[in-house]
């Protein structure tokens, strides 16, 4: 008996085990497959992206004036090794490893993605990129990638060294020519990315603008600005030299510089501040930058001057408010609308609704006014009557509204008024008329 149930709680115990083996197992297959399935999917793995490669072809006219032309040409984008194939039979721009990889600063899905290639200018700058295996005559592209949902925009500058030297300078004039199923070889030099393509923010808001840049080699000759375009102007809000340490303005954390990050913060916003913010880099031959617009948008407050239950008599008026403030920019649309019972709501006749000048307050924002006399009759009584506010601010409209009450007067009230005056009229004709003409009387006797 007693080695029966030995047995019995050796194989329970057994049992229990494999039952802990498998899940286990079972488990980390699922755990594995499910990371085969997402890292497949991960834009940090990406193998390849369908690109468009915006070519140039550049001449001097009869005038003398450049003039060029865009041709758009279908391309690959493909991360790999030196000598790997092309995976598409289309223009292919392999780009070899480096210690900048433009895939580790993408997000979102690789569905989102939009890439662009264009030829880059040195703008007749002749140097050689400070890194093992570069050459005088390297030619250099840059490829942007944008998140079509806003999340940021990046761009590579892509540095290819041609089989043999090309005859003369290469640039605009002189591009290396590109056929349509070569394969390029590059390797990414720099990147300058935004993480804020645009920026929408309210008054007295500090918003962070972000820019980032990475360099394949250390220590490298690199100028950072900031700039700020108004109105066809541009002004200097901040600028740092690697070569001299020293910058001007303020904004920027110099300290975080020699990491890549270049981000600018604003002081409160006002309305001067609305504009387009640019971040550039330059590490030369290379100059990148990000335009970042940056607007200012406040919503309307919407208010009635009456509650939500009018309750009017019949024969009086009402004069009816719908204030919309503090909202920006300028343009709002306020509209007055009026429902019966069970109906749907009609706007009222322009003719009826008057509206103030737009009024400016002193921190930029504006407000509006829109009213109307109410002059209502009995069959008004229930009808529903609501100001809607519309503004860019706004995913929906504002609407305020109040029911009307109509009354008849106070039948009691007319009554009273009514006998009050005949009492005041029996008065003045049974005692004070007889008091005044006796008075008259007497007067005349003294005379």
């Amino acid at each position: 008996m007693f080695a029966w149930r030995f047995y019995e709680t050796g194989m329970n115990v057994l049992r229990t085990r494999l039952d802990i083996m498998f899940w286990t197992f079972g488990g980390l297959i699922l755990a594995l497959l499910c990371l085969g399935v997402n890292g497949s999917k991960s834009v940090h793995d990406l193998q390849w992206l369908p690109c468009q490669f915006v070519d140039e072809k550049v001449h001097i006219n009869e005038d003398g004036h450049t003039e060029t032309k865009y041709i758009h040409r279908e391309a690959v984008l493909q991360f790999g090794n030196v000598g790997d194939s092309p995976l598409h039979p289309t223009i292919t721009f392999l780009i070899t490893g480096s210690k900048v990889d433009m895939r580790r600063y993408l997000e979102g899905d690789e569905d989102a993605l939009q890439c662009e290639i264009r030829r880059y200018s040195t703008g007749g700058i002749v140097l050689r990129w400070p890194i093992t295996g570069a050459q005088d005559y390297d030619v250099w592209f840059t490829c942007t990638i944008r998140h079509t949902k806003g999340l940021f925009i990046i761009t590579t500058f892509l540095r290819h060294t041609p089989a043999t030297p090309a005859q003369g300078q290469v640039d605009y004039l002189q591009w290396i020519t590109v056929n349509d199923r070569d394969l390029l070889t590059t390797s990414a030099a720099m990147v300058v990315l935004t993480r804020t393509p645009s920026v929408e923010v309210g008054f007295l808001k500090e918003p962070n603008l972000h820019c980032q840049f990475a360099v394949d080699h250390k220590l490298p000759n690199t100028t950072v600005e900031w700039r700020l375009q108004r109105h066809g102007e541009r002004s200097k809000l901040f600028s740092y030299s690697s070569r001299t340490g020293k910058s001007e303005g303020s904004g920027v954390a110099v300290k975080a510089i020699a990491a890549g990050n270049i981000s600018f913060k604003l002081p409160p916003t006002r309305k001067l501040s609305e504009g387009t913010y640019i971040c550039s880099v330059m590490v030369p031959p290379l100059y990148g930058s990000h335009d970042i617009p940056l607007t200012l948008s406040e919503q309307p407050r919407v208010s009635l001057n009456v509650g939500s239950i009018l309750s009017i008599t019949l024969g009086t008026d009402q004069k009816l408010i719908c204030d919309a403030e503090g909202y920006y920019p300028l343009d709002v649309n306020i509209e007055w609308y009026r429902e019966p019972v069970g109906g749907s709501p009609t706007p009222l006749f322009l003719k009826n609704v008057l509206y103030s000048s737009h009024r400016l307050h002193q921190d930029g924002t504006y407000s509006l006014s829109a009213f109307f006399l109410l002059q209502p009759t009995m069959e008004d009584s229930g009808y529903k009557y609501t100001c809607r506010v519309s503004h860019k601010s706004l995913l929906t409209p504002i609407r305020k509204s109040f029911s009307l009450i109509v009354t008849e007067p106070d039948s009691t009230m007319w009554y009273v008024t009514v006998i009050g005056f005949i009492i005041s009229m029996l008065v003045i004709l049974c005692y004070v008329l007889p008091q005044f003409l006796a008075g008259r009387k007497a007067a005349k006797k003294r005379f």
